[in-house]
């Protein structure tokens, strides 16, 4: 019975290349709960690598600074917004669906609350759409990218490779780094 290589040979990305994938075992199980260390890993791509996080953090500013400026030019006037606290759900429930019932009453409610409903609705959705874009445009990163990725990965599990492994692992990064001096030497 003949051993089957760990490695897949895969079409290279540059001519004269040898390009390899540790070939995965297909799962052949049914699963009837999430995965939970896939959900850590696609939260961790999601913080990591899209800007959900920092579009997150100024939506919360915007939020809490504009539910400010309601609380200031309403409190007196309007009994719907007697604490800072309703006025941040006023602000909250303005950019969603669902609304809200009360209205500012002074001018400058009306002109804050308004600006709020647009910025606060484009800044939320806005997050929400980025987000979901960059997660699924990674998969159409650049090659060296990708190969680039591989090679740190493969460099984190250095003790375990085997010599071919290793073979593959120097030759890919040689020709990396000669791409890139390349690039960088002056002509």
């Amino acid at each position: 019975m003949a051993q089957e290589k760990p490695f897949e040979e895969m079409p290279p990305i540059r001519p004269g290349e040898r390009v390899l994938r540790k070939k995965r075992e297909p799962r052949r199980r049914l699963r009837l709960a999430p995965s939970v260390p896939g959900i850590v890993r696609l939260l961790r791509v999601i913080v990591t690598q899209t800007p959900f996080v920092p579009m997150l953090s100024v939506f919360i500013v915007l939020w809490l600074l504009f539910a400010m400026g309601i609380y200031f030019a309403e409190h007196e006037a309007n009994e719907h917004v007697p604490s800072y606290g309703q006025a941040v759900w006023w602000c909250l429930a303005g950019i969603q669906t669902m609304g809200t019932p009360y209205k500012p009453i002074t001018l400058s409610g009306q002109t804050i609350g308004a600006i709020w409903a647009f910025v606060g609705t484009m800044t939320f959705w806005g997050t929400l759409i980025a987000s979901v874009t960059s997660y699924f445009l990674r998969p159409r990163q650049r090659p060296t990218t990708q190969i680039i990725s591989t090679i740190q990965y493969n460099l984190e599990q250095l003790d375990e490779l085997s010599l071919e492994e290793l073979e593959v692992l120097k030759e890919t990064t040689d020709g990396l780094i000669d791409v890139r001096i390349g690039k960088v030497k002056p002509s």
